[in-house]
């Protein structure tokens, strides 16, 4: 397959860059550091190019931020569905430069919409608020070990490094609120998902940091980025049941316990889940299609910067 000059494949690993530029036509391999990405955009800024990778955490992140440093559009692909096109392609084999070249092709044919720039203080705020989730889980462990014993010696250790746990927990969730308080947009589009019911301060971080798309998306669209999307499994006459999958985990959470507390604070979300309930919904179903609302809710409260309002639900 000929790849049209403009569209670009980059395989990312942690020493390496395996980049297939359809205007060269041929693989190339550049180290992964942050000298040999800046003159490999360099050479890009004077074309019209397009980068198609897949996400690979903390390893496409210098990629990442020298690409938006350069104006240089981008998206990232999950990597299921770039070895999905690939094996659609009749591409069996695989080796970084192969993994190149088909990216290049599926940047090509599907022509993704942009990723959004990643600021490094929504970064910054991810990681924060990563680590105080990390911080969460270690508590909730603790707690269930403290349930399970007799020895008061251990039970001890178990209370002593939960007060350690309570205090750094506090201590990121203030550090979060403080980097929040200092960026005027944060702090703005904060203000307005705080006026969404069930939004606390636990899901507006994670919208903040994990979502960079909220509000300037589609309904569908951001539906589907969340993983909050129905799937339909349809074929010929059988109708198979629909439910979510794919899109980011921690999205879905958040929003599955803003859902509950909307439900138990909010008379309309309440009459949406008892209506749902009496036509025979799961009360799980019911909780998802409530959680879905409220970011289809948040994505236009971000959209057109204006607070919650009844008519949003």
């Amino acid at each position: 397959m000929i790849i049209t000059p403009g569209f670009i494949g980059c395989d990312v690993s942690k020493a390496h860059l395996d980049i297939f530029d359809g205007g060269l036509g041929r693989p190339e391999r550049i180290p992964n550091c942050a000298e040999a990405i800046a003159a490999l955009c360099e050479r890009w800024r004077s074309r019209e190019v397009f980068a198609l990778f897949e996400a690979t955490g903390r390893y496409d992140a210098g990629l990442r931020l020298a690409l938006d440093a350069a104006g240089i559009p981008y998206a990232r692909v999950n990597p299921a569905h770039a070895r999905a096109f690939a094996r659609a392609k009749g591409r069996l084999a695989k080796t970084d430069a192969i993994d190149a070249e088909s990216l290049a092709a599926m940047a090509m044919t599907l022509r993704p919409d942009p990723s959004p720039a990643r600021s490094a203080v929504r970064d910054r705020l991810a990681a924060l608020g990563g680590r105080r989730d990390q911080l969460v889980a270690d508590r909730a462990r603790e707690k269930a070990r403290r349930e399970a014993l007799d020895e008061p010696a251990v039970a001890d250790d178990i209370a002593a490094h939960l007060d350690f746990l309570d205090g750094r927990i506090k201590a990121l969730e203030a550090a979060i609120a403080a980097l929040v308080a200092a960026e005027a947009e944060l702090a703005q589009d904060q203000a307005l998902l705080r006026s969404i019911p069930g939004f606390g301060p636990i899901a507006t971080t994670v919208m903040l940091s994990v979502m960079p798309e909220l509000g300037r998306r589609d309904p569908k669209a951001i539906a589907a980025l969340a993983g909050l999307a129905p799937i339909n499994r349809d074929s010929g006459a059988f109708r198979g049941k629909r439910a979510i999958g794919g899109g980011r985990r921690r999205v879905r959470r958040a929003l599955y316990m803003a859902a509950l507390a909307a439900i138990k604070t909010r008379q309309r979300f309440a009459d949406i889940y008892k209506a749902m309930i009496a036509k025979g919904k799961p009360p799980k179903v019911a909780i998802i299609a409530i959680a879905r609302k409220l970011l289809v809710v948040a994505n236009a409260v971000l959209r057109d910067q204006t607070p919650f309002k009844a008519e949003h639900a």
